[in-house]
């Protein structure tokens, strides 16, 4: 079985302060988190970025500043951008990232309804455009599917040839307006993959160690940290984004499954070595 890749998701442009403290606005803050996890065993940092008032953002150089702080401190991780954004961003402004040419960079494969009144609109055109750019750029997708039709839209996509092979999927499981985060969703996500490509599950809130724990008893790899969940326990607030990848390298050293460095991360997903 292959070692297990450990993505944290150090921020997100939902979570606040408010729900933990912890959760990293300015650059130092999202180094600190960043060396955190890192030092405990993610080979992959998925990074949203702020402004230090905590307002989310897609600027260029916002990017640039915090990528290049966090390589200072970990300097062979492999650093995925988000290109979500923030609900109600631009094409192009959620593109920039890109412009910075990281080794992976995510790609959301369709809508979803995020909670009352607001969607993340994903269209069709919208998923070509950031394929072809990533395929320009030599950008990795992190192909994100919320759902099994998420899925079937990528398929199809690559056969257009706005995807490429091998592919790698993100299962984000849990959140308000997608799938479940139960066995038999898991199940059916794992199912719907062809053989050749690798998935990492993001489980959202309650669901994050549960399908953690699935995740790597099926050989697959997992995402944790306060982008999606920010409690260590029921009721018990996690004080870093470290403590989350530490206790997954606790449920993978009980079950047998060693953990991936960045270099072997790499390997994994078919990337080329750091210089």
């Amino acid at each position: 079985m292959e070692k297990l890749i450990i993505t944290s998701a150090i921020c997100g442009a939902e979570v606040l302060k408010e729900h933990n403290p912890a959760v990293p606005y300015t650059i130092e803050e999202c180094v600190r988190e960043a060396r955190s996890a890192y030092n405990a065993g993610a080979s992959i940092i998925h990074l949203h970025v702020r402004w230090d008032d905590g307002t989310p953002t897609q600027d260029k150089e916002r990017f640039r500043l915090v990528i290049e702080a966090i390589r200072k401190e970990c300097p062979d991780v492999i650093i995925q951008p988000s290109t979500g954004g923030a609900v109600g961003m631009t094409d192009d402004e959620r593109l920039q990232p890109t412009e910075l040419y990281p080794e992976m960079a995510t790609l959301d494969c369709g809508t979803c309804n995020f909670g009352g009144d607001d969607v993340f609109v994903n269209t069709e055109n919208t998923i070509k455009y950031f394929g072809d750019r990533m395929i320009e750029r030599g950008i990795k997708p992190e192909l994100e599917v919320f759902d099994k039709s998420m899925i079937e839209m990528a398929l199809r996509l690559y056969k257009k040839g706005h995807i490429v092979k091998p592919m790698h999927f993100d299962f984000v499981m849990g959140v308000n307006g997608g799938i479940g985060g139960d066995i038999r969703d898991f199940v059916f996500m794992r199912g719907s993959i062809p053989n050749d490509s690798t998935y990492t599950v993001a489980g959202v809130g309650r669901y994050e160690f549960p399908l953690a724990t699935l995740a790597i008893i099926d050989g697959g790899h997992v995402r944790v940290g306060f982008e999606d969940n920010v409690y260590l326990s029921k009721g018990v607030l996690a004080k870093s984004n470290g403590e989350l990848v530490e206790k997954v390298v606790c449920i993978a050293n009980e079950l047998g499954r060693q953990i991936a460095t960045p270099s072997e991360a790499r390997q994994i997903l078919g990337l080329k070595p750091i210089k």
